[in-house]
């Protein structure tokens, strides 16, 4: 697996540990400095005795690059703190559709749903649902119910009561 860093801090790190082994500290010393494996060193080592400083050399990092730039990253969640009426949707709730339909509106960059679901998670967003509150609902009402009847109808426990859940005593 990859270490963490730029491409530029690995291979000054490779070019560290091959630079330690050559001034005569032992393999193990110089990988758990690094924070590598021992193997890693020695593969350096022998790249390096091989091919020279360009064996240890930043190489591309593979995979697909992404779709949207960090600037268009930035652009797009700034847009979450927007309600999503000011960018023409008829209701104040953002989806994943609705943010993929705007990146494809607005730079012509066609994302799935699903994926921009993930997007958000890996950038600290949850889905949210909203409260449903019926229209009907007066909260005056209610306090003014709770306050009246509730005390009344509610149970309670008898004053006699010893907290025994039976009059039966055990073994008798």
């Amino acid at each position: 697996m990859r270490s963490e860093g730029s491409p530029a801090e690995l291979q000054r790190r490779r070019l560290l540990a091959v630079q330690r082994v050559r001034e005569g500290y032992a393999i193990d010393l110089v990988a758990g400095v690094l924070g590598v494996t021992v193997r890693s060193v020695q593969r350096w080592v022998r790249a390096y005795r091989a091919r020279g400083p360009g064996a240890l050399a930043a190489e591309p990092i593979p995979g697909r690059p992404p779709k949207l730039t960090r600037v268009q990253e930035k652009v797009a969640l700034r847009w979450l703190d927007d309600r999503p009426g000011a960018h023409g949707f008829d209701s104040d709730l953002w989806t994943a559709e609705r943010l993929a339909a705007l990146i494809r509106d607005e730079w012509g960059i066609a994302l799935n749903h699903r994926y921009v679901c993930r997007w958000l998670a890996a950038r600290g967003f949850s889905p949210q649902r909203p409260q449903r509150v019926p229209r009907e609902r007066d909260a005056r009402a209610i306090a003014a119910w709770l306050d009246a009847e509730w005390a009344r109808i509610k149970k309670r426990r008898p004053a006699s009561a010893d907290g025994s859940l039976s009059s039966m005593r055990a073994g008798f």
